[in-house]
């Protein structure tokens, strides 16, 4: 009778998976692969080889805390001749002396996490088992079986694995794009994802049921959404929007997801302080591509935040144009949210695709906050049935603004303001390139189309439906040349008459700087109501200047200020509101590429920022993420002062980087300038 069959070693062949799975980076240490896809595995037996003929091996994989067959969170499987396509197999592809290489394979619809797996062994009546490994199975969207599969390789590569990207800030007329370090392939940072799922609240209810339901990305990425903030959970990020953030860190200056997660974790999953939409987003999209979701961050010019679901934003203001009352429903300047790539075999057919989910807290959804993921093709279409969420991100590109005046006997008149029209210039990264791509028309139909309309009515959308008033009187803020931190500069309230009358008016026209989510900071330019009369078909230009040193201490780190004209003509009862979102721009930050940029050679980054105000700067401090950089490099301090019209330059070490396209992302800091943005990238030709 033959011998026990020992096994001595398994082999986890992490170079030749990592390739095949697209999992390199995360392969360094232990194995991670993707599902409905093989992967190698080679067992060293002490010894005698196996023999087909006497031995009988067979495999079992197991994910969470109690897995078991009927939740598809465990599987038995024999090894095999042939590969059974969407279950668990394994077959001989080789055999020498004591080696045994074979082939895994995983279903493409296996829940995704941390798997055990072990190997029976037995020869006539003996038997012994092996845990064999532990491995990660991740989404796999180059398996047409998979929920995630997407079809085209260049979106693969900008959506998984791609570690670099921009967020869209500034305002609808001044879009500005923020560099930011997603890694999501650093190390450590899947075991943070992995963690992440496990802190989830249906995980402790119910482990074995989460752990089961992880196989659908739909449930995943709902899972994520409420987890990237913390308002009901140990989630990572706690929200602040006041401006006071000395006991954290203020949204602004991050530049990366990954210190995020990691302060998390180190904290022993405390909240990390302070987060604002884009923080939640990016997060969000750093842990989604990481799993193997196909992720992007999106942002939306002018989102509303409706609370009561009713497609309506009012705005109660005084006789001088302000703002009254309750501020629980806003007109954001811009919001950021992820869209994520998958199937929804839960929805009617047409409804794959693009999904959108919103990790900031804003709103419950069935009772924890979160957002989506709903078809960015039912917002299209006025649909607001399918889960989840519709309503809400229905109306964060849609909902109509009313602005009501309270005049002197505390009557209610409404204005018209044509300023503002919601959801305007929906921004992702483009594929492959540096650039912006718009995706309104994915959101909503062309405006005054038939089919815009039909949106409308399907949704109910009763005011977008109402005939708008026409008026012959027009106001709008123009501003001058680009404005940039530091100066003085001038804005118009531009008025236009388009009628055969006289008209007699009063402008008030003040500036205020503003949080990008609308909440008003104080006044930083005003001018005394000014009396105007305007002849039949003529225009007036009116200038009002806003000054540095009246705007340079009360100005938020978005850089905003908000411009509102109200024009009043008392004969007609009629009142005409314009307002305009002026960006600031920060000064350039410039990065030099110091050596040659070959594979393993080392090379210096020379970062340096020209202060552009007419005082000198202090507490000055470059923080650089990205390629080639240990830990200890990523702060550095400037001596004091650095004097108007003098560089802050700092150099910077970067570690031997293999050939590729790298990205290095800074963030300024200082006294008067804050949270100022730049990037290089970095092209490492073979040496």
């Amino acid at each position: 009778m033959a011998e026990e069959l020992v096994l001595e070693r398994c082999d986890l062949e992490l170079e030749a998976n990592g390739r095949d799975h697209h999992t390199a980076d995360l392969c360094r240490e232990k194995l991670v692969v993707r599902r409905g896809q093989p992967f190698w595995l080679t067992l060293h037996f002490e010894g005698r080889n196996y023999e087909a003929s006497v031995d009988r091996l067979t495999f079992s994989a197991a994910t969470g805390p109690a897995p078991s067959k009927e939740a598809g969170t465990k599987a038995r499987f024999p090894l095999s001749d042939a590969m059974e396509e969407g279950a668990w197999t394994a077959k001989v592809v080789d055999q020498q002396d004591s080696a045994l290489s074979l082939l895994l394979s995983t279903p493409p619809h296996a829940p995704v996490g941390l798997y055990r797996l072990s190997l029976e062994a037995s020869t006539g009546y003996q038997g012994s088992s092996f845990v064999l490994a532990h491995f990660t199975l991740l989404f796999n969207p180059w398996c047409p079986g998979d929920a995630v599969y997407l079809d085209s390789d260049e979106e693969r590569q900008e959506y998984i694995l791609t570690q670099h990207g921009f967020i869209y800030q500034g305002s609808a007329k001044f879009i500005k794009n923020i560099p930011w370090n997603f890694g999501q392939f650093e190390d450590g940072i899947l075991d943070i994802c992995l963690l992440l799922l496990d802190m989830n609240p249906k995980f402790l209810r119910d482990a074995g049921r989460d752990c089961s339901r992880r196989s659908s990305p739909v449930y995943v990425g709902r899972v994520v959404s409420a987890m990237v903030n913390c308002n009901d959970d140990q989630g990572v990020l706690l929200g602040r929007w006041d401006n006071r953030y000395e006991d954290g860190i203020s949204p602004m200056f991050w530049i990366g997801s990954v210190d995020i997660l990691r302060r998390w974790k180190g904290s022993g999953c405390q909240r990390v302080k302070y987060g604002q939409c884009w923080v939640f987003a990016a997060v969000a999209c750093t842990v989604l591509r990481c799993l193997g979701i196909p992720t992007r961050v999106v942002t939306n010019y002018n989102s509303a935040h409706d609370q009561n679901s009713n497609l309506l934003i009012e705005y109660f203001r005084n006789e001088f144009g302000e703002i009254q009352g309750d501020k629980s429903e806003m007109i954001w300047n811009f919001h950021c949210w992820v869209e994520s790539w998958m199937s929804r075999p839960d929805l009617q057919p047409g409804y794959e695709g693009w999904q959108a989910l919103d990790p900031t807290p804003q709103e419950k959804s069935e009772g924890t906050y979160c957002c989506g993921p709903v078809p960015v093709r039912a917002i299209k279409e006025g649909d607001l049935t399918p889960k989840y969420d519709a309503p809400f991100v229905f109306a964060e590109v849609n909902a109509d603004v009313v602005d009501w005046i309270r005049q002197d006997d505390g009557s209610m008149h409404k204005s018209i303001n044509r300023s503002l029209v919601v959801g305007l210039k929906i921004s992702t990264k483009s594929v492959g390139r540096d650039d912006r791509e718009d995706i309104t028309h994915t959101y909503k139909h062309p405006e005054g189309s038939p089919e815009e309309r039909e949106a409308f009515q399907r949704a109910n959308h009763l005011n977008k439906l109402a005939d708008k008033e026409e008026t012959g009187m027009a106001m709008r803020i123009r501003v001058s040349e680009s404005m940039s931190m530091g100066s003085d500069f001038d804005v118009f309230a531009y008025i236009t008459n388009n009628t055969s009358e006289d008209h007699t008016c009063r402008l008030l026209l003040c500036a205020r700087t503003v949080s990008y989510n609308g909440i008003l900071g104080p006044e930083c330019g005003t001018m005394d109501p000014l009396d105007l009369s305007l002849e039949p078909f003529s225009e007036k230009s009116i200038p009002l200047r806003i000054l540095y040193e009246k705007y340079c201490d009360c100005l938020t780190e978005s850089n905003l200020i908000k411009v509102r004209g109200l024009l009043v003509e008392p004969a007609a009862n009629s009142y005409l509101l314009a307002e305009r979102d002026i960006y600031l721009e920060n000064p350039e930050i410039k990065i030099r590429i110091l050596g040659e940029p070959k594979q393993n050679r080392k090379l210096v980054a020379e970062v340096s920022l020209r202060n552009p105000l007419t005082t000198p700067l202090s507490g000055c401090t470059f923080t650089v993420e990205g390629a080639g950089l240990t830990e200890e490099q990523k702060v550095m301090e400037i001596p004091d002062p650095v004097e108007a019209g003098e560089d802050a330059k700092v150099r910077v070490e970067l570690l031997p980087l293999h050939v590729g396209r790298h990205k290095l992302v800074v963030n300024f800091e200082s006294d008067k300038l804050k949270a100022v943005k730049g990037f290089r990238n970095v092209i490492i030709g073979p040496a």
